[in-house]
């Protein structure tokens, strides 16, 4: 795999990072997001100090993905036992031919 040196801008300091070629348009728009959630919770709630964003922001993507992956738990958990019928719609058909 290539790998490239690129920096990310978080909170007014830039991040030297070596990322796989294929990984840097996803980490600078992580980047770009992160820039934009901080605008959106320094607007929302007044508050300045860069370290309270960031952890704010932190608790917030936290929340929001053990909330996904709840969800996608139980879709994983209903498709089981939707195949699981199937497959004993399927055991009790007798083909003939």
């Amino acid at each position: 795999m290539s790998e490239l040196a690129i920096k990310i801008r978080i909170a007014d300091r830039d991040y030297p990072m070596r990322v796989d070629v294929q990984d840097e348009e996803r980490l600078r728009l992580a980047g770009r997001l992160l820039g934009d959630k901080l605008r959106e919770f320094r607007e929302g709630y007044g508050i300045q100090d860069k370290q309270d964003l960031l952890a704010m922001i932190a608790l917030s993507v936290m929340a929001d993905q053990l909330k996904v992956s709840k969800e996608k738990d139980g879709t994983d958990a209903a498709l089981t036992e939707r195949l699981a019928r199937f497959d004993e719609l399927l055991s009790g058909v007798v083909l003939t031919g």
